[in-house]
């Protein structure tokens, strides 16, 4: 491996594995730094991870004698990576929102280096909306991810939250620097990715709309950059932030979504992850709509354009690889084949959106992905995020077979 690595172990029982974890990546080449939290040092010790480590310990933001050494500012710059493990669901949320009280989330909001996190918490703890909300919003950031696994907890409850085994972490590790080092997957790609809703304007006031928050398809954009694409994000109205890496185009009406994909083309990769209004207002008021005890306003609907269908129709322009989604809620598969069938497109993940699977809105999504010609592929319930790397790793995987084929 060869690279410099500084650790930030935080106060989860997992911080028992790090003298492992420091074995591990010290026995692929690696030099390794420990930045140790309070809350870590209630489970190893410094002198254990120096002794493996070889190296100081930093714990003290306000150390005289480090700061004068090695001020948390060269600190933060001076390895090739960060990675946080275990990474709490305390240490996570402070990283998401900035905060600096100490050392370790000094260090991170400091660094101009990747960050790479091992989550591990209880299996409440990790499932909790804020927990997953900080998680998307640091892999919008462009933090990787590693894990967690499941299985039993020192809590004594099962299921995801344990931090990913050592020996996985380091090979985790030495598979991104390989990645960083040579050529992606998907390098020289263009990928043009859409997300959100659309607004459909019934006056200045109001419009139509649906639940979709954005978040599988900010990070399906997020993923493909990963891997090493050049993405545009199409995005409706959303409250998330920009996934790093990506050129975002905010947009409001299903029209204006359609330009700006029209516009972004040539592209070899199409992800159609928006929810888009199947109709707007034909003729939407200039003013407001007043309330006035007389007759309810009788509103015309028209149909939008399909930009599914558009993206997907034969021609010189048409992107090698086409991704719809089928939101549905009820019927799920049959709806979705015949959606492949009626578009065009090759590919369609279709998800039950009804509202007892908190889909949309929600940070966990359980697909379909049916390819042309082919059966239904059902994926596990997973994170969004998750989702989003298990697609993009299949995009890449159709690519390399179709340059094999050639």
């Amino acid at each position: 491996m060869g690279k410099r690595i500084l650790l930030v172990v935080a106060g989860g029982i997992a911080a028992f594995k790090t003298p492992d974890l420091v074995r591990r990546l010290r026995e692929r080449g690696a030099s390794v730094r420990v930045v140790l939290t309070d809350g870590g040092a209630q489970f190893v010790t410094p002198l254990t991870l120096q002794a493996v480590s070889e190296d100081k310990v930093y714990r003290d933001l306000w150390s005289l004698t480090d700061e004068s050494e090695m001020g948390h500012i060269q600190l933060s710059r001076s390895a090739d990576v960060i990675l946080v493990a275990p990474a709490t669901a305390n240490i996570l949320a402070r990283m998401a929102h900035g905060l600096a009280d100490d050392l370790a989330t000094t260090v991170l909001l400091a660094t101009d280096k990747p960050v790479i996190v091992a989550p591990a918490m209880n299996v409440r703890m990790y499932e909790h909306p804020a927990t997953q909300a900080n998680l998307a919003l640091l892999a919008a950031r462009g933090v990787t991810i590693i894990g967690p696994d499941d299985g039993a907890m020192a809590c004594g409850e099962f299921g995801p939250g344990r931090m990913s085994e050592p020996l996985s972490i380091a090979a985790h590790l030495a598979d991104w620097f390989t990645g960083q080092a040579g050529p992606k997957p998907l390098a020289g790609r263009h990928a043009l990715v859409t997300s959100g809703p659309t607004h459909e304007p019934i006056d200045p006031v109001r419009y139509i709309a649906n639940r979709s928050s954005g978040k599988q398809g900010h990070a399906i954009a997020a993923a493909l950059v990963a891997l090493g694409a050049r993405v545009t994000l199409v995005s409706g109205p959303v409250a998330l932030p920009d996934p790093a890496g990506a050129t975002v185009l905010h947009v409001e009406s299903a029209r204006e979504m359609l330009a700006a994909c029209e516009g972004a083309l040539p592209a070899d990769i199409v992800v159609a992850a928006a929810a888009v209004a199947d109709w707007r207002v034909a003729d939407a008021a200039g003013q407001k709509l007043k309330k006035d005890g007389g007759a309810l306003p009788s509103l015309t609907l028209a149909e939008n354009p399909d930009i599914l269908a558009t993206l997907s129709k034969p021609g010189p322009e048409r992107p090698a690889l086409v991704v719809g989604f089928a939101a549905e809620t009820n019927d799920v598969l049959a709806y979705a084949q015949a959606k492949l069938a009626r578009k065009g497109c090759d590919w369609i993940l279709a998800n039950d959106v009804s509202p007892a699977t908190g889909t949309f809105g929600g940070d966990r999504n359980l697909i379909h992905l049916i390819r042309q010609g082919q059966s239904p592929e059902t994926w596990p319930d997973l994170p969004k995020m998750e989702v989003a790397t298990r697609l993009a790793a299949e995009i890449a995987s159709h690519f390399e077979f179709e340059n094999g084929k050639k």
